[in-house]
């Protein structure tokens, strides 16, 4: 029967130890293997015992292994499985894993959704249809999508969409207004959005868009007022004064610098 005949720590990890059997290395475990099965010098190891302590030892690697992938973010338990896999662990040790990992609280594919949900409305323009789709990518179930993205409420999608369709609408257009208005549709929903959020940004940036015409015509004619009123004075005084007088209007500063310039350029 074969036996154990030396037990050393290896140098680059102190909760690891070699296992010699009749003066040849043969295995290392984990320092919580090794205490669990009482190995020793002279412990007989019995083609069951070889088997049974490299399983937990497989176990406890891969646990480790698992932990540290979890330290960096969450993770869906797709994502870790996947992972553990990788490892080239059995399937059924990763599932062993899987179950400790759940029972423990550290993988929970419901909390995982809402943080990643919360995390995609803070920081990106994505619509809840990508978001889903990503989601199902990471194996998470649609129960668990769908209940998630009951935080994503239908004012932020709009805000989003809208926020979208502003950044992207061009000042100058170089083709037709429905060509333009059917190539930012179409983007907004392969971004994720749904034809009614996307049909609400437009009727909001149309909107929008009337409001800053109307506030335009109104400072040009302020604009035009003020430049009557002041024309006997230097440049620069002028254009101070041009100010002075558009602010108490209730005009905002980037406004007016935008009208003295159409102004400045009017003149030329």
């Amino acid at each position: 029967m074969p036996v154990i005949s030396k037990i050393t720590v290896q140098k680059k990890n102190k909760e690891r130890y070699n296992i010699y059997i009749e003066d040849v290395y043969s295995f290392s475990v984990d320092e919580a293997v090794l205490i669990n099965f009482q190995l020793r010098k002279g412990t007989e190891v019995t083609k069951e015992l070889l088997e049974q302590v490299m399983e937990e030892d497989s176990i406890r690697k891969g646990y480790g292994l698992a932990i540290n992938f979890l330290s960096y973010r969450m993770r869906s338990i797709k994502e870790v499985s996947d992972y553990l896999i990788k490892k080239d662990l059995e399937l059924e040790t990763v599932q062993i894993i899987l179950k400790k990992l759940i029972d423990e609280n550290y993988l929970n594919d419901q909390e995982f959704a809402q943080a990643f949900v919360q995390s995609r409305v803070n920081l990106s323009l994505k619509g809840p249809e990508i978001i889903k789709r990503e989601l199902l990518e990471k194996g998470v179930g649609e129960v668990d999508i769908n209940n998630s993205l009951r935080h994503f409420s239908h004012e932020q999608q709009l805000e989003k969409a809208l926020s979208f369709l502003m950044k992207k609408y061009p000042r100058t257009l170089k083709t037709s207004r429905a060509e333009q208005d059917k190539k930012i549709y179409l983007l907004l929903f392969s971004k994720g959005f749904s034809h009614e959020v996307v049909q609400q940004a437009f009727t909001e940036f149309y909107k929008e868009q009337e409001e800053d015409n109307s506030e335009w015509e109104a400072i040009k004619a302020q604009g035009a007022k003020a430049l009557k009123k002041y024309q006997a004075f230097s440049d620069w005084e002028r254009k101070q004064k041009m100010k002075q007088f558009l602010y108490r209007k209730g005009f905002s500063f980037e406004m007016i610098d935008k009208v003295l310039e159409y102004i400045e350029n009017e003149g030329e």
